[in-house]
């Protein structure tokens, strides 16, 4: 299984510990930054990892900053990216069975020991294929698509009465 992660300085350190263990269970593992505790915005890299999920380029992502909050709104303004902050692993079993989550946000502080088992929960557990879950994914698919058509169309009404007013 391909993972990619990704972090801003705060949590740096608990990704290092993650790719050593990840890769230490035959992971592969793909580190799309930060590499180091020099403060950074997280946007960039919650954007690169979401992008490369999305593109089918790795199977899941792993995103970190202070309070998994943050990074895990960047990550979700990518189209395709169902990214969960998750605390527990009651959290990160429910949101792969029930919402079929492709990324899992965790803050910096997490202990080591908790972050390995909401790891393995996340990567262990398989989407339920329930109908109303399958609903709920593809409304969320739709929105962002019609979104997108909507913005679309809106540039292009503004630039038509621009045009007009010249």
């Amino acid at each position: 299984m391909k993972i990619g992660i990704a972090s801003d300085h705060r949590g740096y350190k608990l990704k290092t510990k993650l790719i050593q263990y990840l890769s230490s269970n035959n992971f592969q593992v793909y580190d799309y930054g930060t590499n180091s505790e020099e403060m950074v915005d997280y946007t960039k890299y919650a954007f690169k990892l979401g992008e490369s999920v999305a593109r089918g380029e790795v199977d899941f992502g792993i995103v970190i900053c202070g309070t998994g909050i943050g990074i895990s709104i960047a990550c979700n303004k990518v189209r395709g990216i169902r990214c969960a902050k998750v605390d527990n692993v009651k959290e990160a079993m429910l949101t792969r069975r029930d919402n079929n989550a492709n990324v899992l946000a965790l803050n910096g502080t997490m202990p080591l020991y908790r972050a390995k088992d909401i790891v393995d929960t996340f990567f262990s557990t398989n989407f339920s294929g329930v109908e109303r879950y399958i609903n709920r994914i593809k409304q969320i698919t739709e929105y962002e698509e019609n979104s997108d058509l909507m913005r679309r169309q809106i540039i292009a009404e503004k630039e038509r009465k621009e045009k007009e007013e010249k």
